[in-house]
């Protein structure tokens, strides 16, 4: 790493840790039962408990200006998964969406947490089904966004590039690093050169440990055939200009789980929720407030 790059990772690093102190979000690592995740925690202790689940090659930090609309009311959670930024990689560790989904689910146990609203984008929101399905006690409701795990309609431009034999998360050189960027938002928000490209020595330097964790995200069966038994509230969420997972596939998360809702954001790529960060969480906390309206008509 030359000093640009150091330099770039330092400001990155500062920033970050600033901005999640000024959302009221506080930093630690808890025990996932294999393995330890570090975890950003905000809001009231004894208030609902919202779980935010990154996807694939990102990290926590991509849910900090969405969550910083959910701490005033909410207690909110956001676990770096196994394998991804400060967590950690260690080869072997297994990096499934069952597995993920475990360990979710020990990191709750381990913090008092006996249910939750779970939100996951892209393989987070894979890992976020799979929490629902195998661990159903510990889901209130779901938010899948720009979510894998089932088959798509129509394929991505990630998916037609992967299909020939060029998978595009996988880098060799920095310099391929902007037209990857480019495919995972329509609206990047904003981030100087210095950090950028901070951003894509580290991105180069972790592909041997992101083939190991796409292997075993994809190695396991997609839950088309399983949709049915979520029975959760469920929001489905989607950028329209989304180039890593058709916008199609919202389609088929919304048609297999009985009454799903679906909101999309024609302005937003892959990860609208970074994008669109007040809109989304407005859209959630609406959300959120029907699920608790129905929640006490039905106790009633």
């Amino acid at each position: 790493m030359n000093r640009r790059t150091a330099l770039g990772a330092r400001v990155l690093a500062g920033a970050t840790r600033a901005e999640a102190r000024a959302y009221g979000l506080r930093e630690s690592r808890v025990d996932a039962g294999d393995t330890t995740l570090a975890v950003l925690e905000g809001g009231p202790a004894d208030a609902p408990p919202v779980v935010l689940l990154h996807g694939f090659t990102a990290d926590r930090v991509v849910w900090m200006r969405f969550a910083r609309h959910l701490v005033r009311d909410h207690r909110v959670v956001i676990p770096e998964l196994a394998g991804h930024g400060a967590s950690g990689f260690a080869r072997g560790t297994g990096f499934s969406a069952p597995a993920q989904a475990a360990r979710v689910a020990a990191v709750m146990e381990r913090l008092g947490i006996d249910d939750a609203h779970v939100a996951g984008n892209s393989m987070g929101g894979f890992v976020a089904a799979t929490l629902a399905l195998d661990h159903p006690e510990r889901v209130r409701s779901l938010l899948l966004s720009d979510a894998i795990g089932v088959a798509s309609p129509e394929p991505s431009e990630a998916e037609v590039q992967i299909r020939s034999g060029r998978n595009p998360f996988f880098l060799d050189d920095v310099a391929d690093f902007p037209a990857f960027y480019a495919m995972t938002m329509a609206r990047p928000p904003f981030a100087p050169r210095l950090v950028r490209d901070a951003i894509a020595a580290d991105y180069v330097a972790r592909r041997g440990d992101y083939e190991e964790i796409f292997t075993d995200v994809f190695d396991v069966a997609t839950l088309d055939d399983r949709l049915g038994e979520i029975d959760v509230p469920t929001l489905v969420m989607w950028g329209e200009q989304d180039r890593l997972v058709h916008p199609s596939t919202a389609r088929t998360w919304a048609d297999g789980i009985a009454g799903a809702r679906t909101v999309t954001y024609p302005e937003a790529g892959h990860m609208p929720m970074l994008e669109l960060p007040a809109r989304t969480a407005a859209d959630y906390r609406a959300f959120l407030a029907r699920v608790g309206a129905s929640t006490v008509i039905a106790e009633r």
